[in-house]
């Protein structure tokens, strides 16, 4: 049995007045689920208090994960494996396999990165998109409010985002 997902979808039309919204909403004790708008919004990250996000230090550890396999790879191939003198230099000589070893790291942290980004966002090919208001991706931005991560009733929330000045207040459901 699918449960069913409540939200108060706020419609605005100019991105100042979202951002005064938020900081309404957020005052006077309302969770925000998310917003959206048909383009980046500055100082948004903020005025929702959301914290930096840790994908660099994803693309640290995968970079660092890159470059340890690149040197292992070639000091296994050259050193170990297959010796062989090239231009008179060791079996495994470090300034060779810098060229090699950048690539691996810059890989592995790319591909690292998109991943993480991909599990963190609980992106899935087969997973249903929730699309709040279909103007969304045109002119108009939207705030959606979970009810069940809200204390306050239906109606309340309803009232303080009619009075940040939105130009609609609608309801949605998603199973």
């Amino acid at each position: 049995m699918a449960t069913v997902n409540k939200y108060i979808v706020g419609v605005y039309g100019d991105d100042d007045t979202v951002l005064k919204a938020i900081k309404i909403i957020r005052e006077a004790g309302v969770s925000i689920h998310e917003v959206f708008s048909p383009f980046p919004i500055h100082g948004i990250d903020d005025a929702l208090g959301y914290k930096r996000s840790r994908l660099p230090k994803a693309a640290f550890v995968f970079g660092g994960l890159g470059l340890f396999l690149a040197l292992l790879m070639q000091y296994w191939m050259m050193g170990y494996d297959w010796q062989m003198i090239i231009g008179g230099k060791d079996f495994a000589s470090l300034p060779p396999f810098v060229p090699v070893a950048f690539e691996l790291t810059v890989l592995l942290s790319a591909l690292g990165m998109v991943g993480t980004f991909f599990v963190v966002s609980d992106l899935k090919p087969y997973k249903k998109a929730k699309i709040f208001d279909i103007r969304i991706t045109d002119d108009k931005h939207v705030i959606a409010i979970d009810l069940a991560d809200n204390k306050l009733l239906k109606e309340e929330i309803s009232k303080i985002v009619e009075k940040t000045g939105a130009e609609e207040v609608n309801e949605k459901s998603f199973e």
